[in-house]
């Protein structure tokens, strides 16, 4: 989906098979796996000021609705522990329903059916 044409969202068209959506909030950038039965989450950003209104979910939603309609039934994310802000990406992610599929190394992995 490419709602707007940011610098950044041209160049993830360009150079990757990923997709984003822009708000003027933020934006999430994600692809598919598992020939579209698994969606990842790549990143949330969603700028300080708007932060703790639900629009990190929004975004998500936004996400899970393209993904269903795609036949995708799980959704993805991660945390790595040793970055910045990574409790508070943990929280957001536990928040959504996601729960613990797997860790390893620097790599927590977590899950949701959709």
């Amino acid at each position: 989906m490419w709602d707007s044409l940011s610098l950044y969202a041209e160049y993830l068209k360009e150079r990757t098979t990923d997709s984003i959506i822009e708000t003027e909030f933020g934006f999430a950038t994600y692809r598919y796996l598992d020939d579209f039965k698994t969606v990842y989450i790549i990143d949330i950003y969603v700028v300080p000021d708007a932060r703790h209104e639900g629009y990190a979910s929004e975004l998500a939603d936004q996400i899970v609705a393209e993904a269903k309609a795609e036949g995708a039934t799980k959704l993805i994310g991660t945390v790595a522990p040793s970055a910045k802000g990574s409790t508070i990406s943990l929280k957001v992610l536990l928040g959504y329903g996601m729960t613990l599929d797997s860790s390893a190394d620097n790599c927590i992995v977590m899950r949701k059916d959709i």
